[in-house]
């Protein structure tokens, strides 16, 4: 009799400690082309249960677009967790060129505003004249993905970018140019900068040196913040993975390091199918990486920000939103956190 009554608890998992949607918890977040997403889009997104949104508002963005697009996400009862604003990337701007002032200006009243509509992250890159892929292939179980061959990248597709050689130190400079001059105006606004590597994690590509693909770089940049607690890490499980040994430290390193510091704000949850020379970008359940220890990881160190999926695979038959890639990577991370939070 007692093991008739105890078989239907072991049959049924236990509960996670934390839900899915507590304030303490990773957030799961997508990607947003917010002026290509349809309401339909954003639908999708709603009933697979994203509630935050990293909204990638492109070259231009006024407050009025701004709050106009924050109101549109509530009647999806979403937010938006970390905002992008193209200024950062143009050329004149990571090159030290003429003009590069004006893009400053324009990026921190975009900090301004983000602060105003309590938008608590916005995001940035520093790598000028990036090669992301080599070619689209079919990967082994049969779904289309981003490859990057070294090989082919050196011999067939590397070209010098501009009229000279970008060395380190010029990158440098012009790096630490932008962070102090808009560092304080994302402290005042309290607005944290998320900061990604170089993806691939490459010293050097098509005549511009790569500052962000190594520990070292990340522990240089923290150094430049100062005791900044508004500069921290958009920290791309994928970029780093495609590394491997030679990141100085390996992923869960870098989570117990400057997670344990509370400095990962934003983490981009993909996976790859090995380390350079050559790698194809997959799904979180199918690359060389082991994406449930790094939740667990992740879970350890407390972080509760936003975590999405990262250039997601194509699915036979799938749509230009890659509808069936995203809910499948969702429920993938939806499953991942579960465990990591039982």
């Amino acid at each position: 009799m007692l093991r008739r009554h105890l078989l239907p608890l072991l049959a049924c998992p236990a509960l996670p400690a934390v839900d899915e949607y507590d304030p303490g918890n990773i957030k799961l977040s997508h990607r947003m082309p917010i002026r290509s997403m349809t309401d339909d889009d954003l639908l999708f997104l709603q009933q697979l249960g994203i509630r935050h949104a990293r909204v990638e508002f492109g070259d231009e963005a006024s407050f009025a677009f701004m709050r106009a697009t924050q109101e549109r996400l509530r009647r999806f009862q979403m937010t938006i967790y970390s905002a992008v604003h193209y200024a950062y990337r143009r050329t004149r701007l990571q090159l030290g060129q003429a003009g590069r002032d004006a893009d400053i200006d324009e990026f921190n009243r975009f900090l301004v505003d983000c602060g105003k509509l309590g938008i608590p992250v916005a995001n940035i890159d520093w790598h000028p004249a990036n090669t992301y892929t080599t070619a689209e292939v079919l990967t082994p179980r049969g779904y289309r993905a981003r490859q990057f061959k070294l090989e082919d990248f050196r011999n067939k597709v590397e070209k010098q970018a501009f009229d000279r050689m970008y060395t380190a130190d010029d990158i440098w400079n012009t790096y630490t140019y932008f962070i102090r001059a808009v560092l304080p105006v994302a402290e005042k606004a309290d607005v944290r900068l998320a900061l990604h590597p170089d993806d691939p994690p490459l010293a050097m590509m098509n005549g511009v040196a790569k500052l962000f693909v190594h520990y070292d770089g990340y522990r240089r940049a923290e150094q430049i913040a100062g005791a900044s607690q508004h500069w921290g890490l958009t920290f791309c499980i994928g970029t780093w993975s495609e590394g491997g040994t030679q990141m100085g430290k390996d992923v869960f390193a870098m989570i117990r390091d400057f997670g344990g510091l509370g400095k990962i704000f934003d983490v981009h949850f993909r996976n790859v199918s090995s380390p350079l020379p050559e790698f194809v970008e997959t799904f979180p359940d199918d690359g060389y990486q082991d994406m449930a220890a790094v939740m667990r990881a992740l879970r350890e160190v407390k972080f509760r920000g936003a975590a999405q999926p990262d250039h997601i695979p194509l699915f036979q038959g799938d749509d230009k939103f890659r509808r069936a890639g995203v809910a499948y990577a969702i429920a993938n991370m939806r499953s991942l956190l579960r465990e990591a939070n039982r």
